[in-house]
């Protein structure tokens, strides 16, 4: 049975330091939540033509990280989009 052996050159094992290559690091700047501004829309189920701009064309509903959405008003939205798909407001699937 092989051990890996202990590197005694200090620091981590992890191969080169933090800043090798000359990457630069980039931060994206976060959006405003769309409706979380003032004179947003309410984010409803009967609102069909508000929730279709948050779902695929494959009928999937769209992740925080594109659409720019709060945690909360996500969450909001995701259970919208449910009940208007078990009111047939909405499709599962496309076709």
């Amino acid at each position: 049975m092989a051990f890996a052996r202990e590197d005694n050159r200090g620091g981590d094992n992890r191969g080169g330091s933090q800043f090798d290559n000359n990457k630069k690091v980039f931060f994206k700047q976060s959006k405003a939540c769309p409706l979380s501004e003032k004179g947003a829309p309410k984010v409803d189920y009967k609102n069909v033509k508000l929730l279709s701009k948050f779902i695929s064309e494959r009928g999937k509903m769209m992740p925080r990280r594109i659409t720019s959405i709060s945690a909360k008003k996500q969450r909001e939205l995701a259970s919208a989009i449910k009940r208007a798909r078990n009111l047939a407001l909405l499709p599962f699937v496309s076709q």
